[in-house]
């Protein structure tokens, strides 16, 4: 469990920038031919977060943080994909923000969580018995 949690902390590593890199592009009004990449990319995020939440239910990770990486996994692409109609116009910005602080905070939580399966007391494999 603890390799496959570093892996997924070192790939939501790499894409978390891309992701800011990206965002970054689209905000300024360029390569918006990439928004379905962006989204794919945040769809992979999403899965990393559930998984490692997964993980980290099984080493005993508090219920509430555990609980927190399911619920915002959630929360992610619904903000991502309905941000376009939210409050449309001068002030879209600040939904620009809260998408930009959820991928974030999202990025935080599987940070958190990899680190609490990494920490988690070695798991021995059951003995064989020699029959």
């Amino acid at each position: 469990m603890k390799t496959v949690a570093t892996l997924l902390q070192w790939l939501a590593r790499v894409l978390g920038p891309l992701m800011l890199l990206l965002g970054a592009l689209f905000w300024t009004g360029n390569a918006l031919m990439l928004i379905p990449i962006h989204m794919l990319i945040g769809l992979v995020i999403v899965l990393i977060l559930w998984v490692i939440a997964i993980l980290a239910a099984f080493t005993g990770a508090k219920a509430g943080l555990v609980l927190l990486g399911i619920v915002w996994g959630f929360v992610v692409p619904v903000l991502g994909v309905t941000q376009g109609t939210i409050l449309t116009g001068d002030l879209h910005w600040l939904v620009q923000v809260l998408h930009l602080a959820v991928g974030v905070v999202a990025l935080a939580l599987i940070e958190r969580l990899a680190r609490r399966v990494q920490a988690a007391p070695g798991q021995t494999a059951p003995a064989l018995s020699a029959a």
